[in-house]
């Protein structure tokens, strides 16, 4: 200890020579300022880096509630004795943008899993964080004890009219909904069971993994216990398969950054097929089997792909419903377009004479989708390719939201960029 302080004596209090220290007299205080400036920053930043980690990484806090209602019967769920019993659903790197939507990676199954939950009650109890608060009374609260079957799919079908719309598809989801319920396959669906599935279906992105699930364009749906869930991980979650660290983002100039996104992207083929599948994806929610979807922030951070370059829709909450988005701007009173936005992006037109909103989008999704590709697909195309596909995503960018062009007009637009990027790469080994 004694040659520990020693060494600190001399590297704080002796770090010049005597000839230079008695020539330069202040030196020596201005050294020890600039070091422990130098302790002091280093000490905050840490603070601010674990006290911001500990606020938005609550993974423990998500399954001593989850597992607390599961041990009392209050839920159910196919991966409720995985994560509370045996313990082999394993929570492993925090990936949480909110304290109050808990996202992890994780392993379950020896299969590279995410796990999401909300505890957004859980938050509110201010006196006791680390005790288990009653969310069952506020989360769990329906169906009650004696609702038949037939009054529980009512319920179904009455929440996904609100949500969905009025569309003839909804019995074949109901049944779906009541198929995924019944975990034990007994034929029937018990009332832990039975809470657990409609707490999970208020949450809009487990609502929409459901509706989107044809095309595979969505993370499939693995297993769930209570509103906690699991999902498949997608190994590429940005269009370029590699994103700027976040502490970088606000320090480098936009070119920097599209320099990067150039050298770490996927081959133009590659590109392509990835290109291919987001405007499948856009035609699948424009008009699909459960009404209409709008994506509502569209950014190369929300897509990704799969290792087979198939597309993947990463963020799906920044997808709403036609119903939604109708509930929002009904009434809404506004004096420009930009006082009915939605989300970031789904901006509606704004009726200045009775200053209110409008139902029709300024810009519809293939727009903004063909917004997003135009950089992604120019760079690297093929020159015999180029010229045309840069009049095609230039003609689809200028598309409106308005309904009597929202049919044939845009329909068009998407299968002549679909056709020919098809054309380039099938018969490949890209294909």
């Amino acid at each position: 200890m004694r040659r520990i302080r020693r060494l600190v004596h001399l590297v704080l209090f002796c770090p010049l020579s005597k000839g230079l220290q008695s020539r330069l007299p202040g030196i020596k205080v201005k050294y020890l300022l600039v070091v422990w400036l130098g302790i002091f920053v280093g000490s905050w930043v840490a603070y601010m880096h674990y006290s911001s980690y500990s606020e938005l990484c609550r993974g423990h806090v998500c399954r001593m509630i989850i597992c607390d209602q599961y041990k009392k019967g209050i839920i159910s769920g196919s991966t409720c004795k995985d994560l509370c019993e045996e313990r082999s659903l394993l929570f492993q790197h925090c990936l949480s943008s909110s304290p109050t939507q808990q996202v992890y990676s994780g392993l379950w199954r020896e299969r590279e899993v995410i796990i999401k939950c909300g505890i957004e009650e859980a938050l509110k109890a201010d006196s006791h964080p680390d005790s288990v608060p009653r969310r069952d009374m506020v989360l769990f609260d329906k169906p009650t004890r004696g609702t038949s079957m037939d009054e529980f799919k009512e319920m179904l079908l009455n929440f996904l009219k609100s949500n969905l719309g009025d569309q003839p598809s909804l019995a074949a989801l109901v049944s779906r909904i009541i198929a995924m319920a019944d975990v034990n396959r007994d034929g029937k669906v018990s009332l832990a069971e039975a809470k657990s599935i409609w707490a999970l279906l208020q949450l809009n992105e487990f609502l929409l993994m459901l509706s989107l699930h044809e095309k595979e364009h969505t993370s499939k749906l693995l297993g769930h216990c209570g509103d906690l869930y699991v999902t498949e991980k997608i190994p590429h979650t940005s269009l370029y398969g590699v994103d700027v660290p976040p502490f970088l983002q606000s320090l480098l100039p936009s070119i920097v950054h599209q320099i990067i996104h150039q050298w770490f992207a996927p081959a133009w083929p590659r590109r392509a097929k990835i290109a291919i599948g987001l405007l499948e994806f856009v035609e699948e929610i424009f008009h699909g089997t459960y009404g209409n979807f709008y994506i509502c922030e569209t950014s190369f951070k929300n897509v990704g792909y799969n290792d087979k370059y198939d597309f993947k829709m990463v963020n799906l909450r920044k997808v709403a419903t036609e119903m939604t988005i109708r509930g929002f701007l009904k009434g809404r009173h506004c004096e420009q377009n930009v006082d009915c936005t939605y989300g970031k992006d789904c901006m509606a037109t704004c009726d200045k004479l009775l200053k209110q909103c409008k139902s029709d989008m300024v810009q519809p999704n293939l727009a903004k989708v063909c917004g997003l590709l135009q950089d992604y697909l120019l760079y690297g195309a093929p020159l015999e390719l180029k010229e045309e596909l840069q009049k095609q995503l230039r003609t689809c960018m200028t598309l409106s939201g308005l309904a009597s062009q929202m049919e044939v007009h845009h329909s068009l637009v998407l299968n002549n960029l679909k056709t020919l990027l098809w054309k380039k790469i099938s018969n490949t080994k890209y294909s």
